[in-house]
């Protein structure tokens, strides 16, 4: 072998030498790009049939590494007894890199006779970053199973049967009657006072009659002269408990004398009323609308003993 081969085998030499070391560093690196594995698990015992199980794997990397997401579980049954309900997969910026947090639910259909051990397999969750790869696993977890039922099931007459639950204790009811007795007076007392209010009780001055013709008035326009009659003269029969007309008058002031001090008003109002309905002047002003708004009023004090 002459000089130049020898050189060239020696370069060649070299040449791989450092490629092999390149790949060595770079697998190095790969292998630290993991700064934190944690493996959150709820408590390992306690579990019937049906129950769900949260399990969170929280997973620190260096920035430009990616998680491989068709590694982790995929949900669906698993096994015979174990289901994969939800799988989460977020990631969130870190000041060493990147954090993958992996939330997985898992549902036990197991129905033992007796408290068993039982082990969600683990499984590996792969990274890469070019054409590098790297596999962190998530170990086995362990965990009791209770049964649902007795083991020695007992029979009666009628074949098997389940053990009932407690039955729930009674309410004390020493109170009942006193609270019955205490609801029906206060339910009384309230008819009593709005009858007084309304002036259903006989002998007693009604004190809502005005009152409300106070807010039907207040929604009319001006020129409803005609609702505006009727309404006062609907309040006043009521008060009188019959139709009451001008000229009987000095009957209602007997029977009513605390609205005599308005007598004046009424025949005012009477008058308006006759010359609207009965004389033909629909050309009644804005002055006796305020008339019959300030009668209405007038009387709202009287009934309620302002006057």
């Amino acid at each position: 072998m002459n000089y130049d081969e020898r050189s060239v085998w020696e370069g060649m030499l070299r040449l791989m030498l450092l490629l092999g070391v390149l790949i060595s560093g770079c697998s190095g690196s790969l292998q630290q790009s993991v700064s934190r594995f944690e493996f959150l698990t709820p408590k390992p015992f306690g579990y019937v049939i049906g129950d769900e199980i949260a399990h969170r794997i929280v997973i620190d990397t260096r920035a430009g590494i990616e998680l491989n997401n068709n590694t982790l579980p995929k949900p669906g049954e698993l096994n015979r007894w174990l289901t994969v309900n939800q799988v989460e997969n977020s990631q969130s910026k870190i000041a060493q890199g990147v954090r993958h947090v992996i939330d997985i639910r898992y549902q036990v259909f197991y129905a033992p006779l007796e408290v068993k051990m039982l082990a969600i397999p683990g499984f590996s969750v792969q990274f890469k970053q070019g054409a590098q790869t790297i596999d962190q696993d998530v170990p086995d977890w362990h965990f009791t199973i209770s049964p649902l039922r007795e083991l020695a099931v007992r029979k009666d007459e009628g074949g098997e049967y389940m053990r009932p639950d407690v039955p729930p204790g009674g309410l004390s009811n020493d109170d009942t009657v006193w609270r019955l007795f205490a609801s029906l007076f206060i339910v009384a007392l309230s008819a009593l006072y709005l009858s007084y209010l309304y002036g259903y009780l006989p002998g007693l001055p009604r004190r809502g009659i005005f009152k409300r013709a106070q807010r039907q008035l207040s929604r009319l326009p001006e020129r409803d002269l005609a609702t505006a009659l009727s309404v006062v003269h609907h309040a006043l029969n009521t008060l009188n408990r019959k139709p009451l007309f001008q000229h009987k008058l000095n009957e209602f002031y007997r029977n009513q004398p605390d609205y005599r001090k308005l007598a004046g008003q009424l025949n005012d109002f009477f008058e308006v009323s006759n010359r609207y309905f009965f004389a033909g002047y629909g050309d009644i002003g804005r002055d006796d609308f305020d008339k019959i708004e300030r009668l209405c009023r007038l009387c709202r004090e009287v009934e309620r003993g302002g006057r």
